[in-house]
């Protein structure tokens, strides 16, 4: 129980740190560059650049009305896993937008990299952290339940829409272009946040020597070990077969421990990412 609760801590402060990130890199570099990415942001950032009307509560406005379809269509559990981060990005976005008037750099295409790249790295440590911010993710939710229709390919409309009708505000296909960056940006710092933190590396080991290979690993990398019975098909004769699931910086240590009992031994190294289980990460609903 103890240990569930200090997860759940870990999770709500990786995810708030994410909603921090996200909403450094739209109140200090993209909104005040007049640069407009995609989701529900950046609708609030369209009516902010119309009307001055702050995107902050845009932003919260409109998540309040599609959380309610969301609760009403797809239950209420799946609204209140959007709730938290929902609020605590509308105050964030909030709070840094009175206190930031000025983009932090002048060059237009810089701030749309680095807007990106931070608003991209904190919607990764959310998703990572178990969490959501809402918006379009909802929109993809309710269309994908009653149609066959990706998620992602719901999203990415919904944003080329939102980022297309900047046309209208400022009459310019360059702040397009510069939207359109700035959603390929985080999108690819999204994955690389999500692949990073969850990259980890099998093993597969054959070796006579399975035996005090296995222990060693045990007791000195702290990591499960596997064996299964195979033949090889070359000789015909029965071997061992080794799998190990390890971080990705214990992998030179497991390579040493090896070489010292087996340098013969052969082995496959892979890379997996989203490893479940004792040791790794929690399954998240």
């Amino acid at each position: 129980m103890k240990s569930k609760i200090i997860t759940q801590i870990q999770n709500y402060a990786i995810i708030t740190f994410g909603i921090f990130l996200f909403s450094i890199g739209w109140t200090a570099f993209l909104l005040p560059s007049q640069i407009t990415g995609g989701g529900v942001t950046g609708i609030g950032a369209v009516v902010y650049f119309i009307t001055g009307f702050p995107m902050a509560a845009t932003y919260f406005l409109v998540n309040v009305v599609l959380l309610g379809f969301a609760a009403k269509i797809l239950g209420i559990k799946y609204a209140l896993k959007s709730v938290f981060g929902m609020v605590m990005t509308s105050v964030f976005l909030g709070l840094l937008s009175a206190y930031i008037k000025e983009p932090v750099v002048k060059e237009p295409f810089m701030a749309c990299v680095v807007g990106g790249i931070l608003a991209g790295a904190g919607i990764g440590l959310v998703f990572n952290g178990g969490g959501s911010t809402g918006g379009t993710d909802i929109i993809a939710s309710v269309v994908n339940k009653y149609k066959q229709t990706s998620p992602g390919k719901v999203i990415l409309f919904c944003d080329v829409i939102i980022i297309g009708s900047t046309y209208f505000v400022f009459g310019s296909i360059e702040k397009i272009v510069y939207g359109l960056s700035a959603m390929v940006v985080a999108s690819y710092s999204i994955d690389l946040v999500l692949s990073g933190l969850k990259q980890s590396v099998q093993f597969f080991i054959v070796s006579k020597e399975y035996e005090t290979i296995s222990a060693r690993i045990i007791t000195e990398i702290h990591r499960g070990v596997t064996v299964f019975d195979g033949t090889g098909m070359f000789t015909h004769q029965p071997v061992k077969v080794m799998m190990v699931v390890a971080k990705r910086n214990q992998t030179v240590e497991i390579f040493r421990l090896i070489k010292s009992i087996d340098p013969k031994a052969f082995m496959s190294v892979g890379s997996v990412m989203g490893v479940f289980g004792e040791g790794f990460d929690n399954i998240k609903s």
